[in-house]
C-alpha cells in the first residue's frame, strides 16, 4: 500500500510548523533515507528517534533492518501523525509521549540501541550533552545540528570552534560530519544550513566522574576563553592547579587538548 505524502499528512493533521518547538520538517524520501544510511546497518539494533513531526525519518528507519524504532514526541499532533504508521508497523514501532530532556532515552530500548534523528534546533546541543555521558550505551548517533553546532562537535584545538562540546565529544565518541543538509531541503527553511553528524562511541569510556570533573573545568576555563588559564581556571586553583599538572598558566583554554582537560579533572 502506497504511503501518504508527507505533505498531506501535515495538512490532514495541522501540523504547522511551531518556532517555539523548533520544528522544520524534511519531506524528501531520498534525503530522509540518506540520513538513515548515516547510521550504518541497522540490522538488529533498537533505533531511538527524537521529534518525529510528520513521521518522514521514522519511514526511513522502519524501512531498514533495525529491530525497533521507538519515536519519542512533544507535539500531540506529531504524535498522532507518526502514529499512523502503527496500522502497518506495530510490532516494530513505539510512539512515546513526552520530552526527550526529561527522558531517559536507554530506559526505553533494549541493547544494542542507536539515536537517529532530526534534532529540535532549540535543544539539540543539551540533548547531545546528556547522551554523550551515556556514550557506552549506543551503538552510534546520527544526529542533524545546525551546521554551526556540528562544526563545533568536530572542532579541533586552536580552532574557532573548540569549546566545551567539542572536549566532552573527543573523550567519547569518534565523530564526523556525515552530509551537510541545505537550509531549502525544509519546510519551511530555516535561517540556517544544516549537518548530520556520525558519533560512534570509543570501546572504552570515562568514568562518570571524570567526566563530571572535565565539565567542571572546561565551564570554567571556556567561560572566559579570552583569559589565560591563570584567571579563567581561578576558582578551581589557578596557577597553582595548572603547574601541577604542567601546563603554562598563561596559556587559553582554546590550546589544550582534550587530553590535557582530563589531566587537569584528575588533579582536582
Amino acid at each position: 500500500m502506497a504511503l501518504e505524502p508527507l505533505r498531506a499528512v501535515i495538512a490532514r493533521h495541522g501540523l504547522a510548523t511551531r518556532k517555539s518547538l523548533g520544528q522544520h520538517f524534511l519531506l524528501d524520501p531520498q534525503l530522509l533515507a540518506r540520513i538513515a544510511r548515516v547510521a550504518g546497518s541497522l540490522a538488529g539494533v533498537h533505533v531511538i528517534e527524537v521529534g518525529p513531526g510528520p513521521g518522514g525519518l521514522t519511514r526511513a528507519l522502519l524501512a531498514t533492518e533495525a529491530a525497533s524504532v521507538t519515536a519519542i514526541e512533544i507535539d500531540p499532533r506529531a504524535i498522532a501523525a507518526t502514529s499512523d504508521l502503527l496500522a502497518d508497523h506495530a510490532a516494530r514501532l513505539r510512539v512515546v509521549a513526552g520530552d526527550a530532556l526529561e527522558i531517559d532515552v536507554t530506559t526505553l530500548a533494549a541493547a544494542p540501541r542507536a539515536i537517529v534523528a532530526n534534532l529540535p534546533y532549540n535543544a539539540g546541543t543539551a540533548m547531545l550533552l546528556r547522551w554523550l555521558h551515556q556514550a557506552g550505551d549506543f551503538r552510534v548517533m546520527a544526529l542533524m545540528f545546525q551546521h554551526e553546532v556540528a562544526e563545533r562537535i568536530v572542532a579541533p584545538p586552536g580552532s574557532a570552534h573548540y569549546g566545551r562540546l567539542a572536549v566532552l565529544a573527543a573523550l567519547t565518541v569518534d565523530r564526523t560530519i556525515a552530509m551537510n543538509v541545505p537550509a531549502a531541503a525544509f519546510s519551511p527553511p530555516p535561517k540556517v544550513e544544516s549537518a548530520v553528524v556520525r558519533l560512534v562511541p570509543h570501546a572504552v569510556q570515562p568514568s562518570p566522574a571524570l567526566l563530571e570533573g572535565v565539565g567542571r573545568v572546561t565551564a570554567a576555563a571556556f567561560g572566559q576563553r579570552r583569559k589565560m588559564l591563570r584567571g579563567s581556571l581561578k576558582s578551581l586553583g589557578g596557577a597553582a592547579l595548572l603547574e601541577r599538572v604542567g601546563i603554562d598558566p598563561q596559556r587559553r583554554a582554546e590550546t589544550l587538548a582534550p587530553a590535557d582537560f582530563v589531566r587537569l579533572a584528575e588533579a582536582l
